[in-house]
């Protein structure tokens, strides 16, 4: 079980944090998943994303942290979001989860201490115990809140990715210069 923290434990787990790992569905997306008929017959399958977080996945590339999806599902939509998007590691189909974080732990070279995960249920509960700084989507199962660092105010698809890389950004002193950089690139 993992004790809540001070804000200054927070920072100082934050400061480390090298890459961003995240389960897909639930924090990535609002977790619903939804089947649209084909024309030709069939479904296709579609699902929503927040372009704040988004934008969140853009800041913490350009403040020099590497990012990741592992999801307990395989989905087209969430390949070419995350090409779209630039994230390092995606691994799909992963219902046990362990082994793909431990892949690339290895391939990004880091340890535990310097990754952050972002969770919304049981199945993200092996890493979430693993990691460096472990956060819960603010709608996540209820069973996940004794064992984050940190709870997000923002439900998962709606903001939470973007609020935990402000808060990792913060800690780490490049909040600040990345919101400048975007400011000006719009100018």
């Amino acid at each position: 079980m993992t004790m809540p923290l001070t804000p200054r434990g927070l920072r100082r787990r934050a400061r480390r944090i090298k890459l961003l790992l995240m389960d897909m569905d639930g924090v990535l997306t609002d977790g619903r998943i939804y089947y649209v008929p084909r024309p030709q017959g069939g479904l296709m399958e579609t699902k929503t994303f927040y372009s704040r977080d988004g934008l969140g996945i853009r800041m913490a590339h350009a403040a020099g942290l590497k990012t990741g999806v592992i999801s307990g599902r395989g989905s087209s939509v969430v390949k070419h979001r995350a090409r779209e998007l630039g994230i390092h590691f995606v691994q799909l189909d992963a219902l046990e989860k362990i082994g793909p974080y431990e892949k690339i732990l290895r391939a990004a070279g880091l340890r535990d201490a310097e990754v952050a995960y972002i969770g919304d249920d049981i199945v993200d509960l092996p890493i979430l115990k693993r990691v460096g700084l472990a956060v819960g989507v603010g709608d996540g199962h209820p069973a996940l809140r004794r064992h984050v660092h940190y709870w997000t105010r923002n439900p998962g698809g709606l903001g939470a990715v973007r609020e935990t890389i402000e808060l990792i950004l913060a800690a780490q002193g490049k909040l600040g210069g990345i919101l400048e950089q975007f400011l000006q690139s719009l100018s």
